[in-house]
């Protein structure tokens, strides 16, 4: 950029705007400042105001905002904070919401913008140098809105000309940074004219011949973020070839990141251009990694296993692939590199495997996990192949006195569980059980933690190969005797305990009492599966723990405030989400019986949800307490939603947040069915809430499903008095039910998207319907009828539907029948999709479908089924016989059916025929003339 000073702040663009009715402005450091703050009242305040001037007035934020990022005397954190606000003004995950910003971004002064953007480049070259990467981000942000409209023209001019401009370290380096994250987040077609200069200065700066590190460090990691960008030149053998000696040559580098960062080049290489690799595998990368793997600098040998972790990732999938073509030639080969280096990465793996530290962080990813993770992707990529090379290293060490050795035999035994066939499996598991249940009890932690992990997996992997009488006593004691150990002997003790939960489903014993619980996540999802294949008479214990869960739940409210730091904070926010779960679990598997409980559960959750602020998954948990609470109470949820309800209503207007939306709209669901009538005085907020989220152009598409079928739940519960709302849902779902796939472009997303669609609309339909048939009112639906069948004939035409669509639609078509079975709307139900989808035999489809389709066709009137079989009768006895007399068709299309040489379906529909004729003259005197052939 010429004239530009790198080193200083320009403050033209904004002429030290301030704008004294914000309190954002007079004192901007200091909120930015508050907003990573422990202090979560003081953090929260400053998040509020950061927002409400992003949203209410984007241009002033930026110019608030951007003189705290290029000011060189604020502190690296605040500089750090401004750049993420103005980044996360601008930048959105959810493609409708990215829209939105892009144009009111674009809508700015042409002077706002270019102000942000000169402070952004200014600030690539500043003396602290992590100030230019957080500047870096800005540029891309705004790249990924500009450079696709055809905007800021010269941005990749200038960061190519900072990239070669020796002077400035630092300037280099975060321009290569920029360029990387750019090539990143800006599609590929609107940069494809710069391709080639991109690629050549990110490829000169990555170069064993680059002098600084620090520049061939941010080079190659430039180069990771645009090996996709890249694609067309990787398709060049030259230019691939040179790009992969340019990257083999870095992880030879004396400087550990950019060794690192090559290594994670190869790793994406390898996951993005598998189908290329043959040649370099031979040539270069399978000595490269296997010498990489051991590295004794860790973050290196981490990512040449994280390359073989790849390698087997990619003919997994390979071999799903295969599966899937049932004998074709499949589109991509496996070459099986996985195979071919087996013997000689697997030793390597398992002597990483045996670098563990006793008082390792669980959470911290370290060589011997990393080990672990790839040994179990190998197992499920070479299938049986794997078990002949580990089987000798679990023998010689299961039980050697060094814990290192013991700890790996049984994490290489628990690694291999999935991808052998069982059956090769299942001895080696029941002869190797017995040693597994005594380590449970060995000295050192980390074989009991690693023992309870396979264990686990033998539980939900190969529970078959467990001899019920003999072992399973033993192994449930050892476990149990486990959740009384250390944290993560606990949560794997509680993972195996729940998996043979799931798969046995056992009783519980006749005077067994719960063992006492534990604040960790595995053991709640254990008291989760216990609790619901609990029996009746284990209330009691039921009760009992949730008495404690919600003591737990109460304290851990109670310290909110002293939380100082965000690990506490995500840990506090992870307990109360598992209490959450703990209390659901209890509330299904009791119902109405949990109603002593109901008013400390609820108010607890109250706090809960109070408490929560804009933490969505703690707002999802407690949301979801209240919606099974409401399944169990049924009306007698109502004293709660005084409280709850206007929670409910404002989470549900956080469009952007997809998960916690469908939560919402499933918990109104769950209140309108459990207060039935008593619905009507939430009827018209709850309609205008629906509709409101209808109307969002941020709102995911998939959560407005959720939001039709939720009409549905309404006009179930309050029947005829949906009637004010009838006309405005009936032409939502009417417009929502005409959209359908493009037929020329096999968009697979698109079909899954329309099916998932006029399911949910179906559903509406049929709460509407059913709510107007209780009350026995069926004139106002009358005007609907067409479109509703309508919408049944698309759905079952196509060749690809769901069993759930099939249900729908013949549940909604029996309800239609059965509320007009007067006949007020026969000629639509005897059109002939109609009665050809009425005559189907689904072969092979579940029970519940087949019992739907058997209701449908009992709901059709009595003279259509006369009809129906006196016309196949005749038609078919035409065929063989000079009948004296013509069936005329009026009403009813006669049907050309397949089976007409069927000596035995012409007898069972004239025996049919005849019962009808028998039955009606008999009833109501009904003549039938026969009109003599003309």
């Amino acid at each position: 950029m010429p004239g530009l000073d790198l080193n200083n702040a320009p403050q033209q663009p904004f002429v030290l705007a301030r704008f004294v009715a914000s309190d954002l402005t007079n004192s901007a450091s200091e909120i930015l400042a508050n907003s990573f703050s422990a202090d979560a009242a003081l953090r929260h305040d400053a998040e509020s105001k950061l927002e409400a001037l992003a949203r209410d007035n984007l241009s002033t934020f930026m110019a608030t905002l951007m003189p705290e990022l290029t000011n060189e005397n604020n502190p690296l954190p605040v500089r750090n904070a401004a750049a993420l606000n103005i980044k996360n003004a601008i930048v959105a995950r959810d493609a409708n919401r990215q829209q939105e910003l892009n144009e009111k971004w674009l809508a700015l002064p042409q002077e706002t913008r270019n102000g942000v953007k000169h402070g952004a480049m200014a600030t690539l070259g500043s003396p602290q140098p992590r100030a230019g990467t957080f500047a870096a981000q800005v540029i891309s942000a705004i790249a990924a809105i500009e450079v696709p409209a055809e905007q800021w023209l010269d941005l990749i001019t200038q960061l190519l000309t900072f990239a070669s401009d020796g002077s400035n370290v630092g300037l280099r380096m975060n321009a290569l940074t920029a360029i990387g994250q750019i090539c990143e987040v800006v599609p590929p077609s609107s940069l494809s004219s710069r391709s080639n200069e991109i690629l050549t200065a990110v490829v000169q700066g990555a170069r064993r011949e680059e002098p600084s590190p620090e520049v061939q460090g941010a080079a190659i990691t430039a180069l990771l973020n645009s090996l996709e960008f890249i694609r067309d030149n990787f398709e060049r053998e030259g230019e691939r070839n040179y790009l992969m000696q340019v990257v083999c040559e870095a992880t030879q580098s004396e400087n550990h990141p950019v060794q690192v960062g090559a290594f994670e080049c190869l790793v994406k290489i390898m996951s993005l251009y598998y189908d290329k690799m043959g040649f370099y595998m031979e040539r270069a990368l399978f000595g490269l990694t296997v010498v990489g793997m051991k590295n004794p600098d860790e973050k290196v040998a981490l990512q040449a296993v994280e390359f073989w972790s790849t390698v087997a990732e990619e003919e997994i999938e390979l071999k799903m692939e295969e599966a899937l073509e049932y004998g074709d030639l499949p589109e991509r080969e496996n070459k099986k590199f996985a195979t071919t280096a087996l013997n000689d990465i697997v030793p390597v793996l398992l002597q990483l495997l045996t670098q563990q530290e006793e008082d390792a962080d669980e959470d911290e990813w370290n060589i011997s996990m990393a080990a672990g993770t790839c040994l179990a992707l190998l197992a499920q990529a070479v299938d049986d192949a794997i078990v002949p090379v580990v089987l000798p290293f679990i023998e010689t060490n299961i039980k050697h006195d060094d814990w290192h050795l013991r700890e790996a035999a049984v994490m290489v035994f628990g690694s291999i569980l999935e991808g052998p066939d069982p059956n090769v499996l299942a001895g080696l598991v029941s002869q190797a059980l017995p040693v597994l249940i005594a380590m449970m009890a060995d000295s050192n932690a980390a074989v009991k933690d690693t023992t309870a992990w396979t264990l686990g997996r033998i539980c939900e992997l190969l529970v078959g190969s467990v001899n019920i009488e003999s072992q399973l006593q033993a192994l449930v004691t050892a476990l149990v005797v486990g959740l009384e150990d250390r944290p993560r002997i606990i949560a794997n003790s509680c993972w195996a305990l729940m998996s043979l939960a799931e798969q046995l489903s056992p009783e519980p014993g006749p005077d067994g009492q719960p063992a006492a619980t534990s604040t960790l996540s595995p053991f709640y999802q254990a008291l989760n599966a216990y609790i619901a294949n609990a029996s009746a008479d284990t209330f009691n214990a039921v009760s009992q723990i949730t008495l404690t869960v919600l003591q737990r739940m109460e304290t851990l409210l109670n310290i909110q405030n002293e939380l100082l730091n965000i690990d506490d904070r995500s840990n506090w926010a992870e307990l109360q989400s598992n209490f959450c779960s703990v209390i659901i679990s209890v509330i299904r598997k009791m119902g109405a019986q949990v109603k002593p409980l109901a008013d400390r559960i609820m108010t607890l959750t109250l706090r809960l949800v109070q408490a929560a602020g804009k933490q969505s998954t703690i707002l999802e948990d407690g949301f979801l307490v209240v919606g099974t609470m409401s399944s169990a109470l049924g009306q007698d949820i109502q004293p709660y939603l005084e409280a709850f309800l206007p929670i409910i209503v404002a989470a549900l207007k956080n469009h952007e947040d997809a998960a916690l939306c469908t939560v919402c709209i499933g918990t109104i669901g769950d209140i309108a069915r459990a207060l039935q009538e008593k619905t009507v005085q939430y009827a018209a907020a709850f309609i205008s809430l629906l509709l409101e989220s209808l109307q969002s152009q941020v709102m995911g598409r998939n959560v407005k499903i959720q939001v039709l079928a939720c009409f549905g739940d309404v006009a179930l519960s309050i029947g005829p008095e949906f009637a004010p709302y009838l006309e405005t849902a009936m032409t939502v779902l009417k417009q929502a039910g005409e959209i359908q796939p493009n037929p020329k472009k096999m968009d697979y997303e698109m079909v899954d998207y329309v099916a998932q669609l006029r399911e949910g609309i179906l559903d509406a339909y049929v709460g509407i319907v059913a709510g107007f048939k209780s009350a026995d009112k069926s004139e106002p639906l009358l005007p609907y009828v067409q479109t509703m069948l309508g919408l049944c004939a698309r759905a079952l035409s196509d060749e690809e539907r769901p069993d759930t669509i099939v249900r729908a639609a013949f549940g909604l078509i029996g309800d239609l029948a059965d509320l007009y079975s007067k006949g007020q709307i026969k000629p639509l139900l005897t059109e002939g999709w109609l009665t050809s989808a009425l005559q189907q035999k689904p072969k092979g489809a579940p029970q519940e479908t087949k019992r739907v389709l058997k209701y449908a066709r009992e709901q059709l009137p009595r003279w259509s089924n006369l009809y129906l079989c006196f016309e196949s009768f005749y038609f078919l006895l035409s065929r063989f016989l000079p009948l004296p007399f013509h069936l005329p068709c009026r009403s009813l299309p006669i049907l050309v059916h397949p089976k007409v040489s069927s000596l035995k379906y012409i007898v069972i529909n004239g025996l049919t025929a005849c019962h009808y004729i028998s039955h009606l003259t008999q009833s109501f005197q009904v003549s039938i003339a026969f009109i003599p052939r003309q």
